[in-house]
């Protein structure tokens, strides 16, 4: 069986691959896992400075495994690995950029909100779907999105699920900078490098500045998930996720 994700530590870079094309690079609980993993073994790490999450070409990815979601309707819960990264991805102390080549949808849209840079192709396109499923966004995106956008724009984005294509995602703030597709990852390892070149105290503690108290995000995970868990319950998400599923991307 393939490995969900690929790490390579090098130089000071953790580059973090995920590695299910055949889904296109949907979360799912393995992955998800494997994922918090690597990131809590590169925070221990003393010689790592910095993460690079990247996605496969055409697809950063499109959220959260929707099979593994109808699995959730029906037992009404939640995987605790879905959980853990939420978390880990709040509070991760090194900096984390994104390489993003194609879709980035739903919990793959929400998780570049804690990322401190991001790097997208031209034809790269972001939405957060999870009014459609018939849910509440997740990561801490309903506190973290009006930040970033303004509450206008955080609305179309996470209520109306509008479809943000690269240059809007720019014009808001939820990327950095747009590249050719094949300079997608280069750049953000690029960034990555001019940043672990930087003396480590100054940024970190620059960094912790800016993105001030953890705890109100971790709050806002867990307010999130509570009404998460109150839709489950309704066999309208089913019903949501069902249609989803048959419309596609």
């Amino acid at each position: 069986m393939s490995l969900p994700i690929a790490v390579d530590a090098r130089g000071g870079v953790t580059v973090i691959r995920l590695e299910r094309p055949e889904t296109q690079n949907a979360l799912s609980a393995e992955l998800l896992s494997a994922l918090s993993d690597a990131l809590v073994v590169g925070e221990r790490d003393g010689r790592n400075k910095a993460f690079v999450i990247v996605g496969s070409p055409g697809v950063f990815s499109t959220g959260t495994d929707l099979r593994e979601l109808l699995d959730y309707v029906d037992g009404r819960r939640i995987d605790e690995s879905i959980i853990r990264f939420m978390k880990t991805i709040a509070t991760i102390e090194k900096p984390l950029i994104a390489a993003v080549d194609g879709l980035a949808l739903g919990l793959g849209s929400h998780l570049l909100m804690h990322c401190d840079y991001v790097v997208a192709s031209e034809w790269s396109a972001f939405e957060s779907t999870c009014t459609e499923l018939g849910l509440v966004p997740c990561a801490a995106a309903t506190l973290l999105a009006p930040r970033l956008m303004g509450y206008q724009r955080a609305f179309e984005y996470l209520v109306l699920g509008e479809r943000f294509d690269v240059e809007r995602a720019l014009a808001v703030g939820l990327v950095n900078r747009i590249v050719p597709a094949a300079e997608v990852e280069q750049e953000a390892v690029k960034v990555a490098r001019r940043l672990i070149s930087l003396p480590d105290e100054s940024v970190g503690q620059t960094r912790r500045l800016m993105r001030g108290d953890r705890r109100e995000v971790l709050t806002r995970i867990d307010q999130e998930l509570t009404q998460i868990l109150a839709r489950l319950r309704s066999p309208l998400v089913r019903d949501a996720v069902v249609a989803y599923m048959r419309k596609g991307f």
